[in-house]
């Protein structure tokens, strides 16, 4: 069945802020496909030829002003009919695929994981060899293509008013987690009526951590099925791959991520394995991975990772 795709334009774009007041630009039912693109870039950071760049971009970059600097395109948002506060929005990635052919990666000073290391700034354009599916490196070597949205979002409570792309927090955001690949499903808190989910920051690739604030920062088209869950309540994102569940944390000490992320993977076991708290606990410890997620954006990220078959009822 068609479904409707909504382009990148300086009418359907909101630039570095999430803010529960931004218009839907389209609203569409529980369960049902949206294609969004996105596209990443300044004016001083596009390629020169033979790179091509998007209309799209430029025309953003004359006609959009920006509330808050620095910050994501995100296009959207999206409504979706009948989601209230206090339920969850399921993400399912069903697809992504490349908007553009090159992307860029930035070092600056006072910035990322070193900021009094670089002194000066050095931004890179990265071709991509489609056929071989690498990007290819000004000095010779390459990385996989593993693209992934950095930035994926419900709008936030109200209170908040207009806030910051930068840091992920509790309605998503920049969770820059590499693991949300195609065929992976994000959950987000929702926090005002009809969701309103945005996308942007498109990355081609990205170790985690993020460490000098860029990954290859670039265009993507993703397909979603978004779904309004009311069997479900989270106070913080969560995913599923494949093989794994994974619970996420955000906060500027790392520390405090690790706190969250293993709570909540307890929680999670306790409810789905039928296990006790110290059992839980014990099988993190034996099965459970802790990842960096990034430490680059305000609000540092740790994300558990636990192989699903750990959660069957015996």
């Amino acid at each position: 069945m068609p479904h409707p795709h909504l382009e990148p334009a300086p009418n359907t774009v909101h630039w570095g802020f999430f803010d529960a007041r931004l218009a839907p630009l389209m609203t569409i039912a529980s369960g049902e496909r949206v294609t969004i693109s996105t596209v990443s870039g300044n004016s001083e950071q596009l390629p020169p030829p033979p790179f091509v760049v998007p209309p799209a971009l430029p025309a953003i970059h004359q006609n959009v002003t920006r509330k808050i600097v620095p910050g994501h395109i995100c296009t959207g948002p999206v409504a979706v009919a009948g989601a209230e506060p206090g339920q969850v929005l399921q993400v399912d990635i069903e697809a992504i695929e490349l908007f553009y052919d090159w992307g860029y990666n930035l070092v600056r000073p006072l910035a990322g994981a070193l900021p009094d290391d670089f002194a000066e700034t050095r931004l890179i354009h990265i071709g991509l060899d489609a056929a071989r599916k690498e990007w290819q490196l000004p000095w010779g070597q390459t990385v996989p293509l593993k693209p992934f949205f950095g930035v994926m979002a419900v709008a936030p409570p109200p209170a908040w008013g207009v806030v910051s792309t930068l840091p992920p927090r509790r309605n998503g955001g920049n969770l820059d987690n590499k693991e949300l690949v195609a065929g992976t499903t994000l959950y987000l808190p929702v926090f005002v009526d009809d969701a309103l989910f945005s996308v942007g920051d498109g990355h081609g690739a990205q170790g985690d951590g993020e460490v000098c604030i860029t990954a290859v920062e670039t265009g993507l088209t993703g397909t979603f099925r978004l779904t309004v869950r009311d069997d479900m309540r989270l106070d913080w994102p969560m995913a599923e791959t494949p093989t794994h569940v994974m619970t996420m944390a955000f906060d500027p000490d790392l520390d405090d991520c690790v706190v969250i992320a293993l709570r909540q993977m307890i929680d999670l076991i306790v409810a789905r394995a039928g296990l006790d708290r110290y059992q839980a606990y014990s099988l993190c410890s034996l099965a459970a991975d802790l990842r960096v997620t990034q430490v680059v954006n305000g609000n540092k990220g740790v994300h558990c990772m636990l192989e699903k078959r750990y959660l069957a009822r015996e």
